[in-house]
Formats: structure tokens, C-alpha cells, sequence
């Protein structure tokens, strides 16, 4: 920890929130004389490299100033009274559980857009490209940092129009109907997540998550906090993506560009789980205790269903695309997440919290690597890649077939690694449940979700067989450049935080444990 005065903390935050939206504003102005380089092109590509940076660098500084101490306090707030007749106020604040979340997103936007000031997908304007990433990093920055419910819904809904058009513009095959289908899903579930958010600020009369968290949901009637529980969960599920409200997310992958679908799955997913854990179990736990079988129910068979989903995927002579099968692998893995929260203890929920950064860094280097293979080979299809050439990595690429099989171990969870932790401390959570919640049921959806990570095991080294193995030098010479210097640059720090987290699980736990721990007492302890 760095000793760095509150009000430069205050400044810090506020300042990763609105940057990205005066970056996007810049992005569109034309660029001056002395910064076009080569191009008015490259010159906006630069803009957006430089205020991602920024940004990132501004998170590192917010992250050493935060006091570890006392990880469980909201540090580094905001509170300014907006709307007074709703009682609505801009409150920004971070704790152990947020900043985790603040400085993974920052970090990710940051590699895209150096991946893509390198490698832009094609498509139209590149100022339009570069100012829709930094609106989308506003969005996302803006729903770990705000502690207002109408703040949350307006940051949780200011993603969608810039993902949209990522996709629409700039994806590839069917990217239109993926469009559609994503933002139309998104939407119908915005709408009723607003009504429940509505139903708990006018009951409780404030809007604040701090206040609301600390009441416990003592001043809502059983009655309302199932109807909150069920209005708000449907809108959070279907951004997780829970099963069965999931399937929007194959096709919004498999359009989306490269960068596209890392955010997808490293960020915006975890949009939806970070609502569950913010709001849902501390505002509400009777509505929560309620739902929780259920949602442990949905998630346990999310975990078999994305598994399974992945298994057909990657069969021979199922046409499988590989961007599919990870979209349909995150089904999979954020079924873990929801099994965790469903539990309602803080070993589940710290296993939940810890799986959301796993598969943030993990999937989002899964992403990256299927977008360099696509680039190379034309496609991604993994009969094509697995075909009679072969795409033969540990032959043609080594370096990135190493990188390829170091992702796929990682994400079916080897000891050692970030994903371990997350999938095992979820299954201890559904192990021993929360008190008045079912044991048996719980045990039964552990079994399953262990009987999951087999599966999982199971395709993704199908998957590595299929792409890293064979001979080189069967059927015509196909020469494929191995790992570029900016493909290692943007995908060194996901391996090495992966490595990092899963030796030294503490430096996250250590932040979220106190956090939970008070969240799930409401705010008592």
C-alpha cells in the first residue's frame, strides 16, 4: 500500500470513470498535424492505446493507494446528491470485491485496443471503432465503481449500443442477427430488472446500495423482496448468461470481432454475477434464500449443458467453430459463479468472486488466440483446422500452441492455475450451504458440478489434440507465422496473472473475503 491522500483516491476513481468517455468524444475529433504519423488512421489507433493506458495506469494507482487493510470499507467515494426528488446521488466507492473487478476491466481494454492498433478488424471507420471501445470501458468501469441503484441500471445499460455496434460493424458472418439477438435479449431483460430496482428503491426510499446493504433488507416485506429478487435476477442472469436464457451468447461470439469477444466474456459477463453479489445478497437475502435452490439448480445444469454443448462441438465432423465452443464453455464456467452465489456463504461467494477474474483472463486469452488462428488459417472451424494438412501448432506455431494448451489447462481447472480456485471453492460453498437452505439438494448440485469439470477436461484436450497435434508436414507446405511481438506483448500479462493467482490465491482472497464477510451480515460485521 502506497499512502495516498483521499481525496487523490476520490480523484482517481471519478477519473477512470469519466476519462473513457472524454477519450471517445477526442477519438472523433479530427487528429492534430504533428500526431497523424502515418495516418489519420494510426494517429486514432494511438489515441486509443494511450488513453486505455492512462486509465490502466490511473486503476494501478487507485489499487496501491486502497487501504488492504481494511479491504471490507468503501474507499476512495463519491457522494454527490443528483436527483433530489428520487433521492438519487452520484455515489462512486470501491471495496475488496469491486476493485478486484475495476482492475481486471481496465487492463483488458488496455490489450485490445494495443491488440488492435496492430491488428484492426475490418470493417468501417477506426475513429468510430476506437470511440466505441472507450464508451464500452466507460460502461463497465462505471458498473463496479457506482453504489446507486438507477446509477447501476443506467452504467449496466450503457454497454449495450457500443457492444452492438461492435458486433453489427465490425463482426464477421451473421453479425447482423447477432446483433439483434444480443441487444434484444439484453434489453427485455434490462426492462424488468428496472422494474425490481424501481420496487426496492420507492419501497426502502433510497436508491443507495451502501444504505440498503447495511439495512439487510429489514425495512422490505418478504413479499417484495421476491418480487425484486425475481424482477432484478432475470435481467442479471440473462447478462451471466444462466441457462436457459443463454442463447444469445454463441452467435453474439462467433460474429463478434476478436476484441470483441474478449471483452464479451472477460468484462461484460461479469456485469451480471457482480449484480448478484452487490445487490441481490445483501439488499435482499429472504428473496434470495428463496430463489437460491433454484438458481443452484440452473446453475448445475449450466455447468453439464456448456460442457456437453462443447463435447458435441468439438466431435469430428460437427463442423464445430471454435469461438462457439468457448462462448458455449463459458455457459459452463459461469455456472460455477452462479452455484457459488447460490450457496449464500462467504466460501461460496469468495469462490464465486475469485472465478469471475479466472475466467476473465482465462477465456479472454482463449479469445484472443482463436482470433490469431482464424486470422492465420481463415477460419475457424475446427474439422478445417483439424482437417488433412492439419493445423499441427506444436509443429507449424509452437509458441502458439504452447499458448493454446497453457489456456485450455487453465481453463479446465489444473491445480496451480486461477481457474482451480474459483470451481473449487464454488463446490465447497454448495457443499455446506447457508443455513435454512437445503443440504441435500446443494450436495446433489456439487456432484453434478463436479461431475462438470470432467467434461470440461474432457473437450478442451479434445480440442488441443485436435489443433496442436499432427504432422507438419502432411499435404501441402502451409506456412503460418508463429506468435507476433504485439500478440506476445497483449497476451504475456493474462499467463502471468494466471500463473500468479493460481499460486498465490491470498492476494485476491485477501481482498475479497472481509468484503463478503460483511456484505453477507449487512454490513455488520
Amino acid at each position: 500500500m502506497i499512502d495516498i491522500s483521499p481525496s487523490v483516491m476520490q480523484f482517481l476513481l471519478a477519473f477512470i470513470v469519466v476519462a473513457p468517455l472524454l477519450g471517445a468524444a477526442a477519438a472523433l475529433l479530427p487528429a492534430p498535424p504533428g500526431l497523424k504519423g502515418k495516418s489519420p488512421e494510426q494517429a486514432v489507433l494511438r489515441h486509443g492505446v494511450t488513453v486505455t493506458g492512462v486509465i490502466l495506469a490511473a486503476a494501478v494507482a487507485l489499487t496501491l493507494g486502497f487501504d488492504h487493510d481494511a479491504p471490507s470499507r468503501i474507499q476512495a467515494t463519491t457522494d454527490i446528491s443528483w436527483i433530489q426528488a428520487l433521492n438519487v446521488r452520484i455515489h462512486l466507492g470501491v471495496d475488496g470485491i469491486s476493485l478486484p473487478l475495476l482492475l481486471m476491466t481496465a487492463l483488458l481494454f488496455f490489450l485490445c485496443a494495443l491488440y488492435s492498433y496492430f491488428k484492426l478488424p475490418a470493417g468501417p471507420s477506426p475513429k468510430a471503432f476506437v470511440a466505441l471501445l472507450l464508451v464500452l470501458e466507460s460502461g463497465t468501469l462505471a458498473t463496479f465503481a457506482v453504489l446507486d441503484l438507477l446509477l447501476f441500471f443506467l452504467a449496466f445499460e450503457m454497454v449495450l449500443i457500443p457492444m452492438y455496434f461492435l458486433i453489427a460493424r465490425w463482426g464477421g458472418a451473421q453479425r447482423q442477427a447477432a446483433a439483434w439477438k444480443f441487444i434484444l435479449y439484453t434489453l427485455l431483460g434490462s426492462v424488468v430488472m428496472l422494474l425490481g430496482l424501481l420496487l426496492i428503491g420507492l419501497n426502502s426510499g433510497t436508491f443507495d446500495m451502501v444504505t440498503l446493504a447495511s439495512d439487510n433488507g429489514r425495512e422490505l416485506s418478504h413479499t417484495t423482496q421476491i418480487l425484486a429478487v425475481l424482477a432484478i435476477g432475470i435481467g442479471l442472469a440473462v447478462k451471466t448468461p444462466m441457462w436457459p436464457l443463454h442463447s444469445w451468447l454463441p452467435d453474439a461470439h462467433t460474429a463478434a470481432p476478436t476484441v470483441g469477444s474478449v471483452l464479451l466474456a472477460g468484462v461484460l459477463l461479469k456485469m451480471g454475477t457482480y449484480g448478484f453479489v452487490r445487490i441481490l445478497l445483501p439488499i435482499t437475502p429472504d428473496g434470495m434464500a428463496t430463489f437460491a435452490p433454484y438458481l443452484g439448480a440452473f446453475a448445475a445444469v449450466g455447468i453439464v449443458y456448456g460442457s456437453l454443448a462443447c463435447l458435441a462441438l468439438a466431435r469430428k465432423g460437427n463442423k464445430g467453430d471454435l469461438k462457439r465452443l468457448i462462448a458455449y464453455s463459458s455457459v459452463g464456467h459461469m455456472g460455477f459463479v452462479l452455484l457459488g452465489i447460490a450457496s449464500m456463504t462467504p466460501t461460496g461467494v469468495n469462490g464465486a468472486l475469485f472465478a469471475n477474474i479466472a475466467h476473465g483472463l482465462i477465456t479472454g486469452l482463449l479469445f484472443f488466440l482463436v482470433g490469431a488462428l482464424k486470422d492465420r488459417y481463415g477460419t475457424a472451424d475446427l474439422d478445417t483446422l483439424a482437417g488433412a494438412t492439419g493445423a499441427a501448432l506444436y509443429g507449424r506455431a509452437p509458441r502458439m500452441g504452447a499458448f493454446l494448451a497453457f489456456a485450455a489447462v487453465a481453463s479446465l481447472g489444473l491445480p496451480g492455475l486461477a481457474g482451480f480456485w474459483g470451481e473449487m471453492l464454488a463446490l465447497f460453498g454448495a457443499f455446506d450451504p447457508a443455513e435454512g437452505l437445503s443440504r441435500p439438494a446443494f450436495l446433489t448440485y456439487m456432484a453434478v458440478g463436479a461431475f462438470g469439470t470432467l467434461l470440461t477436461a474432457a473437450y478442451l484436450l479434445i480440442v488441443v489434440r485436435r489443433v496442436c497435434m499432427g504432422d507438419p508436414k502432411a499435404g501441402p507446405e502451409l506456412a503460418v507465422a508463429d506468435i507476433q511481438h504485439y500478440e506476445f506483448a497483449a497476451w504475456t500479462p493474462l499467463v502471468a496473472l494466471t500463473v500468479l493467482a493460481g499460486l498465490w490465491p491470498a492476494v485476491l482472497l485477501g481482498l475479497t473475503d472481509p468484503a463478503v464477510q460483511k456484505l453477507l451480515a449487512g454490513g455488520n460485521a
